[in-house]
């Protein structure tokens, strides 16, 4: 599977627990990125950026039987970002994605927005 394809089937487990502003950043292109994309949305609760990583994780395996590289953040649910290598999917309660801005950070990144 592609990293393309692979941000399509991240979309896909986010819009299943309803995240908002969802956004690709198509980072191919960027000098010194260390990913091909981020894929990254906005829970409400810390219950929602919960079950929005979980339900990623699950629609990565059944579409590809692919396991995460690494998980960081699940013991709080404020930042669960889900690291695939060519594609890193970022899950934020909405405060802390404007506090951390990564959409600012990488502003070279060809955006795709969702919703």
């Amino acid at each position: 599977m592609t990293a393309e394809e692979l941000s399509k089937v991240i979309v896909k487990g986010m819009e299943e627990k309803k995240a908002s502003n969802i956004v690709v950043m198509d980072l191919r292109d960027v000098k010194n990125s260390m990913t091909d994309f981020f894929v990254i949305c906005s829970g409400n609760s810390d219950t929602q950026v919960e079950a929005i990583a979980d339900a990623v994780e699950e629609e990565v395996i059944k579409s590809n039987k692919e396991k995460p590289w690494r998980v960081e953040g699940k013991n709080n649910n404020q930042w669960v970002l889900i690291d695939y290598v060519n594609v890193v999917a970022h899950v934020f309660l909405k405060d802390q994605r404007s506090f951390f801005g990564l959409e600012e950070l990488w502003g070279d990144a060809k955006f795709t927005y969702l919703d």
